[in-house]
């Protein structure tokens, strides 16, 4: 099924609008700036969080000149984060594309970081919303959190789902959150459903979380990482977690806390890899994602109104759990 299609059939002059504002948002007349930005522009990517704003605000309301500067400005602060997160993790790639601090230096991509944050910032003044001002400034605050939640849990020697849950809504799923909450506010919703929708999102980011953490322990080229990826990074996700509480194996314990620390070896990440998948870490990951999917049906059962919208974020909903990269 063609999920994205029908995703963007009810909002499509709308996000084609999005596009080209946010694109000219990323331009600058000449020097080293202009050419970090537009190798930032030429990464595209599928719009998932700009969709997302555009098919709540259509369901509440319109889509408005307000609605565009608060998807521009979001969409920045995401772009932002990931330009910084770069830095942080010393990757070298980008949905399959150098990263900015591969081409350039570690100096210009926090700078370059830097201007496309003050561009959202000021993208989002354009909204004359002090709500949605201060979504967006609450967001920037939570990604950091969620970063730096991230890299003190290395030194604890706790293995806790609890912990794994409070990462990811300090990452992913704040940006989702954020997107629904901004979208149904920008469409003129009552608190309640601007609250139902954040909700919403927050399912949304976790359900794309799992999935994303799920597919490090296969090999694809579609997804373009090696297996075990995560664990060379030094993180630990749901399915592997999962593994190690219900057997407390106290050998793979020792390999978990090796993944921690930064101190394991290839062949160590394909035994780990294989625990997991021998102790139903996967199906165990893919029913959790299935028990937030039911949460979100039910938001868009009661919640959407529209019968085009409600067909787009079945759509949606069910992209992010069955999509394979």
């Amino acid at each position: 099924m063609d999920y994205l299609s029908l995703i963007k059939e009810p909002i499509q002059p709308e996000l084609d609008e999005f596009v080209r504002l946010f694109d000219k948002s990323l331009e600058h007349p000449d020097g080293l700036l202009s050419q970090a930005l537009t190798h930032i522009r030429q990464r595209g990517g599928k719009r998932m969080r700009p969709m997302l704003i555009l098919l709540l605000a259509k369901n509440f309301g319109q889509i408005t000149e307000a609605t565009y500067h608060a998807a521009i400005g979001l969409e920045l602060l995401h772009t932002a984060s990931l330009v910084h997160d770069d830095v942080v993790d010393e990757s070298e790639e980008r949905r399959g594309q150098a990263s900015v601090n591969a081409v350039y230096d570690n100096k210009v991509s926090v700078l370059v970081g830097d201007y496309i944050l003050s561009t959202a910032l000021l993208h989002v003044s354009f909204t004359h919303s002090e709500i949605i001002v201060r979504y967006l400034a609450q967001l920037g605050r939570t990604l950091s959190d969620g970063e730096i939640l991230q890299l003190s849990n290395i030194q604890n020697r706790e293995i806790s789902e609890t912990v794994y849950y409070d990462i990811i809504k300090g990452k992913t799923a704040a940006l989702f959150e954020a997107c629904a909450a901004i979208g149904a506010q920008a469409g003129g919703a009552v608190e309640d459903d601007v609250l139902a929708a954040k909700k919403f999102g927050q399912n949304l980011g976790i359900i794309f979380q799992i999935r994303d953490d799920i597919f490090d322990y296969f090999d694809s080229r579609e997804i373009g990482k090696p297996t075990g990826n995560d664990m060379a990074e030094g993180k630990l996700t749901l399915p592997v977690i999962h593994a190690l509480n219900t057997t407390g194996n106290e050998e793979m314990l020792r390999l978990a806390r090796k993944v921690k620390m930064r101190d394991i070896k290839p062949d160590e990440i394909v035994r780990l890899v294989a625990f997991t998948k021998q102790n139903g870490g996967i199906e165990y990951a893919d029913r959790r994602m299935w028990d937030f999917h039911r949460e979100g049906q039910t938001f868009i059962e009661t919640r959407i109104t529209k019968p085009e919208i409600k067909r787009a974020l079945q759509a949606y909903l069910d992209f992010v759990i069955e999509r394979k990269n």
